[in-house]
């Protein structure tokens, strides 16, 4: 049984995680093997975020006067956290499939950008393209546009070059 003080450095600890990730997922993880778990961590490593297993009174408290307050109050079970300050749809994408593969591994909420989501939005934001892919969209919407009028003010060069040419073709125009 841990003392006192390691719990209040337990909590002081996950305070400062709670604090730094805007994105986070609480899950219950109850009757993982061993090796279940080891596989979970790496996954969630490779997707480039943390995870860590809690106590829920330590994470209640832990989590007082930050955005994952409301996240952290009347956790019941085996409860674990997977946090990033990066992209949080390739830690839910990850987070997902591992749980699809894993049943007992179960998500219990999270947090995204500061807010709150539920379970069904967890898979929503799985089921989103990559960050990559969104931008490359974005970039082409912005960029088609500028591609179009550069194809019409060329296009209207060239067909003035062929009506010329015909023209002179036809000898109805000296060159």
């Amino acid at each position: 049984m841990k003392k006192k003080a390691d719990k209040i450095k337990d909590g002081e600890l996950l305070r400062e995680q709670v604090m730094k990730a805007p994105n986070m997922f609480v899950a219950g993880f109850d009757q993982l093997t061993v090796a279940q778990d080891y596989e979970l961590r790496k996954t969630i490593r490779q997707a480039g975020g943390n995870y860590r297993v809690v106590k829920n009174k330590i994470a209640e408290k832990a989590s007082q006067g930050t955005p994952a307050e409301k996240l952290m109050q009347g956790l019941r079970g085996m409860t674990s956290i997977a946090y990033t300050t990066g992209d949080p749809v390739g830690l839910a994408k990850a987070l997902t499939t591992y749980a699809k593969a894993n049943p007992k591994f179960v998500f219990k909420a999270g947090l995204v950008e500061g807010r709150v989501i539920d379970v069904k939005e967890i898979q929503d934001l799985a089921n989103m393209p990559p960050r990559e892919e969104i931008i490359a969209k974005l970039l082409w919407l912005i960029q088609a546009p500028a591609q179009r009028l550069v194809s019409a003010v060329n296009g209207v060069g060239r067909n003035l070059a062929v009506v010329v040419d015909q023209a002179v073709k036809e000898n109805k125009f000296r060159a």
